[in-house]
């Protein structure tokens, strides 16, 4: 008898085994083109994917059920990435056995046939339910897997502000709300899987004017998603948001981190979760030591990079790098390109980039945005890399003819825009000053702009094309034409020519003040 109840008990236990499994889900976004381990502000051999593939290999060798994902934007921001269209970026991916990533707005930074292309190389689906073309969805909508005999439903999402954003290369396709897309969506996917996921490209905690979608909107509106892994606004959280019974996570940056969402799963429901943001080799300043050599620490445990990735993407970082290393200059001054603060003020590489567009062709005026300008220059010799780094996007300078009636439009559009929105409008030969949204004043060369006056105006392709919302430009790119320069090649002239090879200084003083009571 005792046996027998011996063997209830086990049956028991066996049975509720079989049910209860923990999947581990890893996650990336906005890695920008850092395959690579790369230093930021004095912190040496940050992120990299081979280092984050030694991250989930160690969990693998331990637990069979793991996913790894990516919440787009894969593209844009480190020249040898970028030359390469990203096949360092994919390579990796795919010996790192990515499940899928969602399609992030940089992922129209190029033609379409570099897309096409990459989705060509990826042995991972690219995810969007919201893009559509000819009124079919563009991309797969969503993919199911079976992890540990749990059925997993993963469905991608772009943020709808892809038009404003990325115009030249997205304009014939459309993108729905992703509310209402996910609401249509998710019942179908409830009844094909246990567990739901949203990869989203979204973002979160961003005050949006325009109808643009956050992730913390979605889980508020959309009921039975149970985990939203997002990107796009690069946010850095210390844990993960709970809305309306779904959790919601994001993993900063450029690979400086990997998030871990570990689940534990009963009969096909989640019992269990815990969130963990790893840091991948970052180090903190600690002090310096008795021979003022600067001491830095690792934040949590070092991991040696995986041989099977590092050693191809070395060979990746051989090919172009004698061009990306030349020198073109010298700066003796910090050239500030630090994202917050293009995208709030004005700065002296915002000014040399405006300075160096009126340089090469005569215009009047020179427009550019702050969301175009991706990193700083330290001073120090100036190479092509550097340039590329903080111009990746491969924008030519375009010329049109404008009214100061017209350029009062841009000016009045400029002063409406947040702080922090890549909209932020850097200018050359044009002063202006707005009051509460309102231009007060704006001067052309010393003079003020004279409403019936057309003037030559150069700006990037880009915003010609309409691009943060310069619709305006859109309307006037009719009148002008695209020079076919390159922008970055056009800065590497200026600094080589113009400037003769050398910045001791570089004036900063404001073009634009804005006055908000």
């Amino acid at each position: 008898m005792r046996n027998l109840k011996f063997l209830v008990v086990l049956m028991v236990v066996l049975a509720l085994s079989v049910f209860a499994v923990k999947i581990s889900i890893f996650h990336v976004n906005d890695t920008h083109g850092h395959a690579w381990t790369f230093s930021e502000y004095h912190n040496p051999n940050i992120g990299g994917f081979a280092v984050i593939a030694s991250i989930i290999d160690e969990e693998r060798a331990k637990n069979p059920n793991v996913l790894f994902l990516h919440a787009g934007d894969i593209n844009t921001g480190v020249p040898e990435s970028d030359l390469l269209n990203a096949l360092p970026d994919i390579f990796a991916l795919n010996r790192m056995k990515l499940d899928a990533m969602a399609v992030g707005n940089h992922e129209f930074d190029k033609p379409r046939d570099v897309l096409k292309y990459q989705m060509s190389i990826a042995k991972f689906p690219f995810l969007s339910a919201n893009i559509y073309k000819d009124g079919k969805p563009f991309f797969t909508p969503y993919i199911i897997k079976n992890v540990g005999g749990v059925k997993i439903a993963i469905f991608g999402l772009t943020t709808e502000e892809t038009s404003i954003l990325e115009p030249l290369y997205s304009q014939d396709l459309e993108f729905k709300n992703a509310i209402e897309v996910a609401k249509e969506l998710v019942p179908k996917l409830r009844e094909k899987a246990d567990i739901v996921i949203a990869l989203t490209h979204l973002g979160m905690g961003q005050e949006y004017e325009g109808n643009y979608t956050t992730s913390e909107e979605l889980a508020q509106n959309v009921d039975g998603i149970d985990v939203i892994i997002d990107g796009h606004s690069h946010t850095k959280l210390e844990k993960a948001k709970v809305i309306n019974n779904t959790i919601v996570v994001q993993a900063w940056e450029w690979g400086k981190i990997v998030g871990k969402l570990d689940l534990d799963v009963e009969n096909g429901k989640i019992k269990e979760w815990n969130w963990t943001p790893i840091p991948v080799n970052l180090k903190v300043y600690k002090g310096k030591d008795e021979n003022g050599n600067a001491i830095y620490e690792y934040v949590g445990k070092p991991y040696e990079p995986a041989m099977y990735v590092k050693v191809p993407l070395d060979y990746f970082a051989k090919l172009g790098s004698k061009k990306l290393d030349t020198v073109i200059g010298e700066t003796k001054v910090l050239l500030d390109g630090e994202r917050s603060h293009v995208r709030s003020g004005d700065t002296n590489l915002g000014h040399l980039i405006t300075d160096a567009m009126l340089w090469k062709t005569g215009a009047d005026i020179a427009f550019q945005n702050g969301g175009g300008i991706r990193a700083s220059i330290e001073p120090g010799k100036i190479t092509i890399r550097d340039i590329l780094t903080v111009l990746p996007f491969g924008n030519t300078v375009y010329v049109m003819k404008m009214k100061g009636s017209d350029i009062m439009k841009v000016l009045e559009y400029a002063a409406n825009i947040p702080e922090g929105k890549g909209a932020f409008l850097h200018v050359a030969g044009l002063t202006f000053e707005s009051k509460n949204g309102k231009v007060t004043k704006a001067m052309v060369n010393g003079k003020p702009l004279e409403m019936d006056k057309v003037y030559k105006v150069v700006t990037n392709n880009y915003m010609a094309g309409g691009g943060d919302g310069y619709s305006m430009l859109k309307e006037a790119k009719a009148t002008g034409y695209d020079t076919g320069f390159v922008l970055a090649d056009v800065v590497v002239e200026y600094i080589q020519k113009g400037l003769n090879g050398k910045i001791d200084t570089y004036d900063d003083t404001p073009r634009y003040i804005r006055i908000n009571e």
